[in-house]
């Protein structure tokens, strides 16, 4: 489980096949079979040594997510899985994701920035309006949400500690929604 607190940008030294190579500071941390958050994916990492991590990537993650797009020199948003003795920040993310959603909007607004995604039938009845979302792992609020799309305004901290600098329209990006807004709905779905 993670917090959607980015703790590293890593770097794609290689992608080949179903093979993820990531280069991060916290590599020689990592032992083999450990969970790490690629851009919100939970991957295992099957071997580390100091300067990066690989990982294996199953059809069904290249599939599901934007994963399978990323090429050398990459730029990807890291978090370790979360220690029990850890302040939980952000929010519970799994790391599995439930969708990917092209960026319709990103653009300034003074020193912030508004993230406009399009919003995938597959979620909508699992967001709300100031409710939790990951993007690419990312722990954000939602803080518009429309008919096709939800908004997210993005503080400068954030900008410059994570890859959203490197977003622009019509990128893909994953999306987790919050799993207590999934669990809700299929209670509800039940009854």
């Amino acid at each position: 489980m993670f917090t959607g607190l980015i703790e590293s940008i890593g770097t794609v030294e290689r992608m080949a096949g179903g093979t993820l190579v990531v280069a991060t500071p916290f590599a020689g941390e990592l032992a083999t079979g450990e969970s790490v958050a690629v851009n919100g994916v939970c991957l295992t990492a099957v071997s580390s040594n100091a300067t990066q991590f690989s990982a294996e990537l199953s059809p069904e993650t290249l599939r599901a997510t934007s994963l399978g797009a990323l090429k050398t020199g990459s730029r990807v948003n890291l978090e370790r899985a979360v220690r029990a003795d850890s302040r939980l920040g952000g929010h519970f993310v799994l790391g599995h994701v439930d969708t990917t959603a092209p960026v319709t909007k990103w653009e300034p607004q003074g020193e912030h920035w508004w993230l406009e995604l399009q919003l995938p039938k597959a979620i909508e009845s699992w967001v709300v309006e100031k409710g939790s979302i990951a993007v690419d792992g990312i722990s954000l609020t939602i803080a518009n949400l429309g008919s096709n799309s939800l908004a997210i305004q993005i503080v400068p901290h954030t900008r410059s500690h994570t890859n959203l600098s490197d977003r622009k329209p019509g990128d893909l990006v994953n999306l987790e929604a919050d799993i207590i807004g999934k669990y809700s709905a299929r209670l509800r779905s039940l009854a």
